[in-house]
Protein backbone atom coordinates (compact mmCIF):
# COMPACT_ATOMS: atom_id res chain seq x y z
CA UNK A 1 0.00 0.00 0.00
CA UNK A 2 1.05 3.50 -1.01
CA UNK A 3 1.89 6.09 1.98
CA UNK A 4 -1.01 8.33 -0.12
CA UNK A 5 -3.18 5.31 0.36
CA UNK A 6 -2.10 5.15 4.48
CA UNK A 7 -3.10 8.55 4.93
CA UNK A 8 -5.35 8.80 8.36
CA UNK A 9 -9.09 8.84 7.42
CA UNK A 10 -11.14 11.06 9.13
CA UNK A 11 -13.39 9.73 11.49
CA UNK A 12 -15.78 13.02 10.76
CA UNK A 13 -15.35 15.16 7.58
CA UNK A 14 -16.22 18.20 8.79
CA UNK A 15 -13.95 19.88 6.47
CA UNK A 16 -15.45 18.82 3.54
CA UNK A 17 -18.66 19.90 4.40
CA UNK A 18 -16.91 23.41 5.18
CA UNK A 19 -15.29 24.10 1.81
CA UNK A 20 -19.02 23.25 0.46
CA UNK A 21 -20.88 26.14 1.93
CA UNK A 22 -17.86 28.17 3.41
CA UNK A 23 -19.02 31.37 1.41
CA UNK A 24 -22.24 30.90 2.90
CA UNK A 25 -21.41 30.47 6.52
CA UNK A 26 -18.99 33.57 6.06
CA UNK A 27 -21.50 35.76 4.48
CA UNK A 28 -23.66 34.12 7.70
CA UNK A 29 -21.10 35.58 10.21
CA UNK A 30 -20.46 38.84 8.47
CA UNK A 31 -24.77 39.44 9.02
CA UNK A 32 -24.42 38.72 12.67
CA UNK A 33 -21.01 41.37 12.86
CA UNK A 34 -22.87 43.77 10.74
CA UNK A 35 -25.66 43.96 13.12
CA UNK A 36 -23.88 42.82 16.66
CA UNK A 37 -26.94 41.10 18.50
CA UNK A 38 -24.77 38.88 19.38
CA UNK A 39 -27.35 37.29 22.03
CA UNK A 40 -31.04 36.85 20.85
CA UNK A 41 -30.62 38.27 17.71
CA UNK A 42 -33.42 37.89 14.42
CA UNK A 43 -30.99 34.93 13.42
CA UNK A 44 -32.23 32.90 16.39
CA UNK A 45 -35.99 33.15 15.66
CA UNK A 46 -35.32 32.18 11.97
CA UNK A 47 -33.26 29.20 12.93
CA UNK A 48 -36.48 28.33 15.32
CA UNK A 49 -39.17 28.71 12.29
CA UNK A 50 -36.95 27.14 9.94
CA UNK A 51 -36.62 24.23 12.12
CA UNK A 52 -40.84 23.94 13.04
CA UNK A 53 -41.23 23.94 8.80
CA UNK A 54 -38.22 20.99 8.91
CA UNK A 55 -39.37 18.46 11.39
CA UNK A 56 -42.88 19.50 11.91
CA UNK A 57 -43.31 20.20 15.41
CA UNK A 58 -45.37 23.33 16.60
CA UNK A 59 -42.51 25.37 18.41
CA UNK A 60 -38.95 24.83 18.63
CA UNK A 61 -36.72 26.48 21.28
CA UNK A 62 -32.96 26.98 20.14
CA UNK A 63 -30.86 26.79 23.21
CA UNK A 64 -26.97 26.00 24.01
CA UNK A 65 -26.88 22.31 24.37
CA UNK A 66 -28.30 19.25 24.01
CA UNK A 67 -27.78 18.22 27.56
CA UNK A 68 -29.27 21.65 28.53
CA UNK A 69 -32.22 21.02 26.38
CA UNK A 70 -32.84 18.05 28.00
CA UNK A 71 -32.24 19.81 31.65
CA UNK A 72 -34.62 22.04 30.80
CA UNK A 73 -37.78 20.00 30.24
CA UNK A 74 -37.36 18.32 33.39
CA UNK A 75 -37.26 21.53 34.95
CA UNK A 76 -40.30 22.55 33.20
CA UNK A 77 -41.84 19.43 34.25
CA UNK A 78 -40.79 20.12 38.08
CA UNK A 79 -38.70 17.06 38.73
CA UNK A 80 -37.83 16.66 42.19
CA UNK A 81 -36.20 14.37 44.83
CA UNK A 82 -38.23 10.91 45.76
CA UNK A 83 -39.02 10.67 41.78
CA UNK A 84 -38.19 7.93 39.15
CA UNK A 85 -37.06 8.47 36.19
CA UNK A 86 -36.41 6.06 32.83
CA UNK A 87 -33.72 6.12 30.28
CA UNK A 88 -31.48 3.53 28.63
CA UNK A 89 -27.90 2.80 30.44
CA UNK A 90 -26.03 2.11 26.89
CA UNK A 91 -25.95 6.06 25.82
CA UNK A 92 -24.18 9.15 26.81
CA UNK A 93 -23.93 10.24 30.04
CA UNK A 94 -26.00 13.36 29.61
CA UNK A 95 -29.50 11.57 29.75
CA UNK A 96 -28.87 10.70 33.07
CA UNK A 97 -26.72 13.31 34.17
CA UNK A 98 -29.68 15.98 33.88
CA UNK A 99 -31.90 13.80 36.42
CA UNK A 100 -29.37 13.32 38.91
CA UNK A 101 -28.39 17.04 38.99
CA UNK A 102 -32.70 17.65 40.08
CA UNK A 103 -32.11 15.46 42.65
CA UNK A 104 -34.79 12.58 41.12
CA UNK A 105 -33.57 8.45 41.33
CA UNK A 106 -32.38 7.34 37.42
CA UNK A 107 -33.37 3.64 36.83
CA UNK A 108 -31.63 1.99 33.92
CA UNK A 109 -33.27 0.10 31.15
CA UNK A 110 -31.28 -2.52 29.07
CA UNK A 111 -31.97 -2.15 25.43
CA UNK A 112 -32.81 -4.23 22.10
CA UNK A 113 -29.69 -5.79 20.66
CA UNK A 114 -30.17 -5.12 17.39
CA UNK A 115 -30.98 -1.23 17.07
CA UNK A 116 -29.29 -0.38 20.88
CA UNK A 117 -32.21 1.65 21.82
CA UNK A 118 -34.28 1.08 24.70
CA UNK A 119 -36.09 -2.40 25.03
CA UNK A 120 -40.15 -1.52 26.25
CA UNK A 121 -39.97 -4.98 27.75
CA UNK A 122 -37.08 -3.63 30.36
CA UNK A 123 -38.47 -0.43 30.90
CA UNK A 124 -41.51 -2.67 32.42
CA UNK A 125 -39.33 -4.11 34.38
CA UNK A 126 -37.78 -0.73 35.78
CA UNK A 127 -41.38 0.96 36.22
CA UNK A 128 -42.14 -1.99 38.83
CA UNK A 129 -38.47 -1.65 40.59
CA UNK A 130 -38.60 1.85 40.91
CA UNK A 131 -42.05 1.39 42.77
CA UNK A 132 -40.46 -1.78 44.74
CA UNK A 133 -38.19 0.57 46.13
CA UNK A 134 -40.50 3.31 47.22
CA UNK A 135 -39.81 5.35 44.31
CA UNK A 136 -42.42 7.34 42.38
CA UNK A 137 -42.32 7.06 38.42
CA UNK A 138 -42.91 10.26 36.71
CA UNK A 139 -40.88 10.04 33.22
CA UNK A 140 -39.32 8.33 30.67
CA UNK A 141 -36.18 9.31 28.44
CA UNK A 142 -35.88 6.99 25.02
CA UNK A 143 -32.88 7.84 23.32
CA UNK A 144 -32.64 7.23 19.45
CA UNK A 145 -29.17 5.98 19.83
CA UNK A 146 -27.12 6.61 16.59
CA UNK A 147 -29.54 8.17 14.84
CA UNK A 148 -32.34 5.57 14.49
CA UNK A 149 -35.72 6.10 16.41
CA UNK A 150 -36.41 4.73 19.60
CA UNK A 151 -39.92 2.60 19.83
CA UNK A 152 -42.23 5.64 20.79
CA UNK A 153 -45.59 3.82 19.92
CA UNK A 154 -44.63 0.95 22.93
CA UNK A 155 -42.44 3.08 24.89
CA UNK A 156 -45.15 5.56 25.10
CA UNK A 157 -48.49 2.36 25.19
CA UNK A 158 -46.40 1.72 28.48
CA UNK A 159 -46.14 5.72 29.57
CA UNK A 160 -49.99 6.41 28.94
CA UNK A 161 -51.09 3.48 31.30
CA UNK A 162 -47.80 4.24 34.44
CA UNK A 163 -49.16 7.88 34.02
CA UNK A 164 -45.54 9.04 32.91
CA UNK A 165 -44.46 11.79 30.50
CA UNK A 166 -42.19 10.55 27.65
CA UNK A 167 -39.22 13.26 26.51
CA UNK A 168 -37.29 11.72 23.32
CA UNK A 169 -33.90 12.51 23.34
CA UNK A 170 -32.87 13.27 19.91
CA UNK A 171 -28.97 13.93 20.30
CA UNK A 172 -28.22 12.03 17.87
CA UNK A 173 -31.25 12.03 15.81
CA UNK A 174 -32.80 15.12 14.25
CA UNK A 175 -34.00 14.73 10.97
CA UNK A 176 -34.37 10.90 11.07
CA UNK A 177 -38.16 9.88 10.37
CA UNK A 178 -40.38 7.31 12.12
CA UNK A 179 -43.41 6.14 10.49
CA UNK A 180 -43.47 9.15 8.25
CA UNK A 181 -43.18 11.54 11.03
CA UNK A 182 -39.98 13.51 12.05
CA UNK A 183 -37.85 13.50 14.93
CA UNK A 184 -39.22 16.49 16.99
CA UNK A 185 -43.05 15.16 16.82
CA UNK A 186 -42.53 11.80 18.54
CA UNK A 187 -43.09 12.76 22.07
CA UNK A 188 -44.31 15.54 24.38
CA UNK A 189 -41.09 17.07 24.28
CA UNK A 190 -37.81 16.30 22.22
CA UNK A 191 -34.30 17.66 22.77
CA UNK A 192 -31.65 17.48 20.41
CA UNK A 193 -27.64 18.56 20.37
CA UNK A 194 -26.27 20.59 17.22
CA UNK A 195 -22.75 19.71 18.67
CA UNK A 196 -20.40 20.11 15.83
CA UNK A 197 -19.67 16.16 15.19
CA UNK A 198 -23.72 15.73 14.95
CA UNK A 199 -25.96 14.94 11.84
CA UNK A 200 -26.05 18.84 12.12
CA UNK A 201 -24.02 20.38 13.89
CA UNK A 202 -22.82 23.67 14.59
CA UNK A 203 -19.45 25.47 15.00
CA UNK A 204 -19.43 25.30 18.85
CA UNK A 205 -22.13 23.71 21.02
CA UNK A 206 -25.65 24.05 20.65
CA UNK A 207 -29.11 22.34 20.48
CA UNK A 208 -32.86 22.43 20.56
CA UNK A 209 -36.53 21.32 22.41
CA UNK A 210 -38.86 20.59 19.92
CA UNK A 211 -42.96 20.52 21.35
CA UNK A 212 -46.27 21.24 20.20
CA UNK A 213 -47.32 22.03 23.71
CA UNK A 214 -47.96 25.77 23.55
CA UNK A 215 -47.47 26.26 27.05
CA UNK A 216 -44.59 24.07 27.47
CA UNK A 217 -42.80 26.41 24.89
CA UNK A 218 -43.78 29.46 27.02
CA UNK A 219 -42.39 27.83 29.75
CA UNK A 220 -39.25 26.70 28.45
CA UNK A 221 -38.55 30.14 26.75
CA UNK A 222 -38.70 31.59 30.28
CA UNK A 223 -36.44 28.42 32.15
CA UNK A 224 -33.70 29.40 29.42
CA UNK A 225 -33.59 32.97 29.98
CA UNK A 226 -33.31 32.92 33.94
CA UNK A 227 -37.07 32.25 34.23
CA UNK A 228 -38.38 35.73 32.84
CA UNK A 229 -41.46 36.77 32.82
CA UNK A 230 -42.55 40.27 31.10
CA UNK A 231 -38.28 41.07 30.95
CA UNK A 232 -35.19 39.16 32.47
CA UNK A 233 -35.33 41.09 35.46
CA UNK A 234 -39.01 39.61 36.38
CA UNK A 235 -38.28 36.07 36.78
CA UNK A 236 -41.48 34.21 38.36
CA UNK A 237 -39.53 30.89 37.94
CA UNK A 238 -35.82 29.45 38.22
CA UNK A 239 -34.04 29.57 34.92
CA UNK A 240 -30.37 28.81 33.68
CA UNK A 241 -28.50 30.51 30.80
CA UNK A 242 -30.29 28.59 27.85
CA UNK A 243 -30.06 30.82 24.79
CA UNK A 244 -28.03 29.46 21.77
CA UNK A 245 -25.45 32.23 20.45
CA UNK A 246 -26.65 34.34 17.48
CA UNK A 247 -23.90 33.40 15.57
CA UNK A 248 -24.45 29.64 15.87
CA UNK A 249 -28.14 30.17 14.90
CA UNK A 250 -26.76 31.84 11.89
CA UNK A 251 -24.16 29.21 10.42
CA UNK A 252 -26.97 26.38 11.20
CA UNK A 253 -29.53 28.13 9.45
CA UNK A 254 -27.00 27.86 6.48
CA UNK A 255 -26.18 24.01 7.27
CA UNK A 256 -30.16 23.00 7.41
CA UNK A 257 -30.36 24.48 3.96
CA UNK A 258 -28.31 20.97 2.76
CA UNK A 259 -29.09 18.87 6.03
CA UNK A 260 -31.64 16.51 4.12
CA UNK A 261 -28.97 16.19 0.81
CA UNK A 262 -26.61 14.89 3.53
CA UNK A 263 -28.81 12.72 4.93
CA UNK A 264 -29.71 10.74 2.02
CA UNK A 265 -26.08 10.09 1.54
CA UNK A 266 -25.17 9.07 5.08
CA UNK A 267 -28.21 5.87 4.08
CA UNK A 268 -26.25 5.73 1.07
CA UNK A 269 -22.92 4.93 2.34
CA UNK A 270 -24.64 3.13 5.43
CA UNK A 271 -26.28 0.24 3.20
CA UNK A 272 -22.88 -0.06 0.56
CA UNK A 273 -20.89 -0.30 4.29
CA UNK A 274 -23.56 -2.95 4.87
CA UNK A 275 -23.44 -4.60 1.57
CA UNK A 276 -19.15 -4.85 2.22
CA UNK A 277 -19.82 -5.83 5.96
CA UNK A 278 -22.16 -8.63 5.91
CA UNK A 279 -21.47 -11.68 7.35
CA UNK A 280 -18.39 -10.55 8.66
CA UNK A 281 -19.97 -8.61 11.23
CA UNK A 282 -23.55 -7.67 12.85
CA UNK A 283 -24.58 -4.72 11.04
CA UNK A 284 -26.89 -2.28 11.94
CA UNK A 285 -30.56 -3.01 12.01
CA UNK A 286 -33.18 -0.43 10.78
CA UNK A 287 -36.84 -1.52 11.99
CA UNK A 288 -38.84 -1.02 8.29
CA UNK A 289 -40.82 2.32 8.00
CA UNK A 290 -37.68 4.41 10.10
CA UNK A 291 -35.04 6.30 8.84
CA UNK A 292 -31.98 6.96 10.11
CA UNK A 293 -29.24 9.83 10.08
CA UNK A 294 -26.06 7.73 11.40
CA UNK A 295 -25.03 9.72 13.47
CA UNK A 296 -22.77 6.85 14.13
CA UNK A 297 -22.52 3.36 11.66
CA UNK A 298 -22.25 1.06 14.91
CA UNK A 299 -21.73 -2.95 14.01
CA UNK A 300 -21.55 -5.55 16.80
CA UNK A 301 -18.37 -7.41 16.54
CA UNK A 302 -18.05 -11.45 16.70
CA UNK A 303 -18.82 -12.85 19.90
CA UNK A 304 -15.28 -13.82 21.68
CA UNK A 305 -13.30 -11.08 19.05
CA UNK A 306 -10.10 -9.08 20.66
CA UNK A 307 -11.69 -5.17 19.98
CA UNK A 308 -8.74 -3.74 20.87
CA UNK A 309 -6.58 -5.84 18.13
CA UNK A 310 -8.81 -4.66 15.81
CA UNK A 311 -8.75 -1.25 16.06
CA UNK A 312 -5.12 -1.64 16.74
CA UNK A 313 -5.03 -3.10 12.99
CA UNK A 314 -7.17 -0.63 11.78
CA UNK A 315 -5.48 2.50 13.25
CA UNK A 316 -2.10 1.00 11.31
CA UNK A 317 -4.11 1.14 8.78
CA UNK A 318 -4.62 4.91 8.91
CA UNK A 319 -8.46 4.03 9.49
CA UNK A 320 -9.89 5.45 13.09
CA UNK A 321 -12.53 3.61 14.68
CA UNK A 322 -14.55 4.70 18.01
CA UNK A 323 -16.42 2.70 20.67
CA UNK A 324 -19.46 4.01 21.91
CA UNK A 325 -19.71 3.22 24.53
CA UNK A 326 -16.77 0.87 26.07
CA UNK A 327 -18.43 1.45 30.03
CA UNK A 328 -22.13 1.56 30.63
CA UNK A 329 -24.15 4.05 32.76
CA UNK A 330 -24.98 1.90 35.33
CA UNK A 331 -21.43 0.71 35.96
CA UNK A 332 -20.11 4.15 36.27
CA UNK A 333 -19.15 5.05 39.51
CA UNK A 334 -21.42 8.35 39.39
CA UNK A 335 -24.40 6.30 38.94
CA UNK A 336 -23.98 3.32 40.97
CA UNK A 337 -26.17 4.04 43.48
CA UNK A 338 -29.16 4.68 41.18
CA UNK A 339 -31.42 1.56 40.31
CA UNK A 340 -31.02 -1.01 37.54
CA UNK A 341 -34.03 -2.94 35.60
CA UNK A 342 -34.64 -6.14 37.46
CA UNK A 343 -31.02 -5.87 38.72
CA UNK A 344 -29.15 -6.60 35.38
CA UNK A 345 -28.86 -5.35 31.95
CA UNK A 346 -27.23 -8.02 30.09
CA UNK A 347 -27.78 -6.52 26.51
CA UNK A 348 -26.10 -3.50 27.91
CA UNK A 349 -23.47 -5.44 28.83
CA UNK A 350 -23.07 -7.19 25.81
CA UNK A 351 -22.89 -4.48 23.31
CA UNK A 352 -20.21 -2.61 25.59
CA UNK A 353 -17.73 -5.42 24.72
CA UNK A 354 -18.94 -5.92 21.17
CA UNK A 355 -19.87 -2.69 19.78
CA UNK A 356 -17.36 -0.74 16.93
CA UNK A 357 -18.07 2.33 15.35
CA UNK A 358 -16.60 3.16 11.82
CA UNK A 359 -15.90 6.39 9.95
CA UNK A 360 -19.23 7.86 8.87
CA UNK A 361 -20.11 11.44 7.34
CA UNK A 362 -21.93 12.29 4.22
CA UNK A 363 -19.08 13.00 2.17
CA UNK A 364 -17.32 9.37 2.90
CA UNK A 365 -16.08 8.52 -1.06
CA UNK A 366 -16.77 4.60 -2.17
CA UNK A 367 -12.36 4.47 -2.70
CA UNK A 368 -12.39 5.79 1.10
CA UNK A 369 -15.25 3.36 2.06
CA UNK A 370 -14.13 0.61 0.61
CA UNK A 371 -10.55 0.85 2.43
CA UNK A 372 -12.07 1.20 5.66
CA UNK A 373 -13.98 -2.23 5.09
CA UNK A 374 -11.35 -3.95 3.66
CA UNK A 375 -8.74 -2.95 6.86
CA UNK A 376 -12.06 -3.89 8.99
CA UNK A 377 -12.43 -7.30 6.96
CA UNK A 378 -8.72 -8.21 7.19
CA UNK A 379 -8.02 -7.15 11.00
CA UNK A 380 -10.87 -9.78 11.42
CA UNK A 381 -8.97 -12.35 10.24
Amino acid sequence: MSSAQREPIRFVDLAAQQARIRDRVDAAIARVLDHGQYIMGPEVAEFEAQLSAHCGAAHSIACSSGTDALAMVLMAAEVRPGQAIFCPAFTFVATAEVVAWLGAHVWFVDVDADTFNMDPASLEVAIKSARDAGHAPVGVIPVDLFGIPADYDAISQIAAREGLWVLGDGAQSYGARYHNRRVGTLATATATSFFPAKPLGAYGDGGAIFTDDAELAETLRSILFHGKGTSQYDNVRIGMTGRIDTMQAAILIEKLKIFDDEIEARNRIASRYSDMLKGHVATPVVPEGLQSVWAQYTVKLPEGADRAAIQAHLKDEGVPSAVYYAKALHRQDAYSHHGVAGGALPVTDMLCERVLSLPMHPYLDEETQDRVAKALISALG
